[in-house]
C-alpha cells in the first residue's frame, strides 16, 4: 500500500505503473478486494532478502571496520568515536548492499498485476533481479542510493554506536560492578 501510494502522481509526471487509490484505507480495500490477502503481501520476496542481506552486511562489516580504525590509531583506544567510525563504513556497505533488494521489492511491489493477481512484469525476486540487469544494466539496481543511504546510514550509524557503547557499559557492570 505505502509503495503504490508513494509511486502514485498526476500522469503527466507518472513513471511506473499507477493504481490510482483514494487513500490509505482505499487501498487496502481495493488491493484485497481485487486480489485477497495475498495481494497485501506481494513483493514480500524481495523485502525478506532485503532484511537479511542489509543485518548480514551491518554485522559482517561493523567489527572489522572498527579493527581497521583501531589499527589505524585515529583516535584514543576505546574511544566512542571508534565505534562511530566504524558504524559510518559499514553504514556504506549496508546502504550498497541492500539498494538493489529496495528496487526490486519496488518494482515487485507497484506492477500491474492480472486478474489472478500475478505481475504482468515479473514472476518474482529473480525474474526481476534478471529482467531489470539485461534491460536497464547493473547501475538501475542502484537508483535511488543516495535517498537510500540517507536512511539506513543514521539508523545504521547511530544503532551501532548505541550497541557498542551499551556493550561496553554491560562489560563494565558485570567485571567491576561499575
Amino acid at each position: 500500500v505505502k509503495t503504490q501510494l508513494q509511486a502514485q502522481t498526476v500522469a503527466a509526471v507518472a513513471v511506473g505503473h499507477q493504481h490510482n487509490h483514494q487513500g490509505v484505507s482505499s487501498a487496502f480495500e481495493t488491493i484485497y478486494r481485487t486480489q485477497g490477502l495475498v495481494g497485501l503481501w506481494r513483493g514480500v520476496s524481495g523485502a525478506v532478502p532485503r532484511v537479511m542481506v542489509g543485518s548480514a552486511a551491518q554485522l559482517a562489516t561493523f567489527a572489522s571496520a572498527k579493527e581497521w580504525v583501531e589499527e589505524l590509531q585515529w583516535f584514543k583506544e576505546g574511544s566512542w568515536i571508534v565505534a562511530l567510525a566504524g558504524g559510518m563504513i559499514s553504514s556504506v556497505a549496508v546502504a550498497v548492499a541492500m539498494t538493489p533488494f529496495d528496487v526490486v521489492s519496488t518494482r515487485l511491489y507497484n506492477q500491474p498485476v492480472d486478474e489472478r493477481g500475478t505481475g504482468k512484469h515479473y514472476r518474482g525476486l529473480l525474474d526481476c533481479f534478471v529482467q531489470i540487469f539485461r534491460k536497464e544494466g547493473i547501475l538501475a539496481l542502484y537508483k535511488g542510493i543516495g535517498p537510500a543511504y540517507l536512511r539506513l546510514g543514521p539508523h545504521t550509524i547511530l544503532s551501532l554506536l548505541f550497541w557498542d557503547e551499551l556493550r561496553k557499559l554491560t562489560y563494565r557492570h558485570q567485571q567491576h560492578g561499575v
